[in-house]
């Protein structure tokens, strides 16, 4: 196991270890979490002035039937602003988890990813056996969503501290 040492300022002599598949892993969380906000926004910002997405992947040419379709929207509020949400809040988390390891904090995340895979598999769901049509941005999210998860869950498991009991 390859881990860094780094003395944290302000504290004297006290150092703190990084585990390095750790830190690939968080690292990925905020890299997934920031394209989502791009992917997300692009979505939101689309719907909310109206404008037609770019989309020329042939196969998946449907971006503006699931965009202007009647599923496009919860509550009136585009599913990209939630999108939008999801990642800031994954990207937080994740740098709450480095900034504090706490259990709590990797059990957020954690709940996060399961959260945002099971949306993702409902919209997938959504487009094909309602909509009939495909979004590419829809699907990169998904596929976002998925991996977030799965390194929310592949951190929580090996990670996050142990909760131990006090017996008496």
């Amino acid at each position: 196991m390859l881990s860094i040492a780094l003395v944290c300022p302000g504290q004297a002599f006290r150092i703190r270890y990084f585990n390095m598949k750790k830190a690939l892993l968080l690292a990925g969380l905020l890299v997934a979490a920031f394209i989502g906000i791009a992917d997300s926004w692009y979505l939101a910002e689309s719907a909310l002035s109206g404008t037609a997405l770019a989309c020329d992947v042939s196969i998946l040419s449907g971006c503006n039937a699931v965009a202007q379709s009647p599923y496009s929207r919860l509550f009136g509020i585009p599913y990209g602003i939630y999108g939008t949400g999801f990642y800031a809040l994954v990207f937080i988390c994740s740098a709450v988890v480095i900034a504090y390891p706490k259990r709590i904090a990797y059990f957020a995340l954690y709940l996060l990813g399961v959260f945002g895979f099971l949306a993702s598999m409902l919209f997938v769901l959504i487009q094909a056996i309602l909509i009939k049509e495909f979004c590419v941005y829809c699907l990169i999210s998904a596929a976002l969503a998925t991996l977030i998860f799965a390194l929310a869950r592949t951190l929580f498991v090996r990670f996050a501290p142990l909760k131990l009991a006090v017996v008496k």
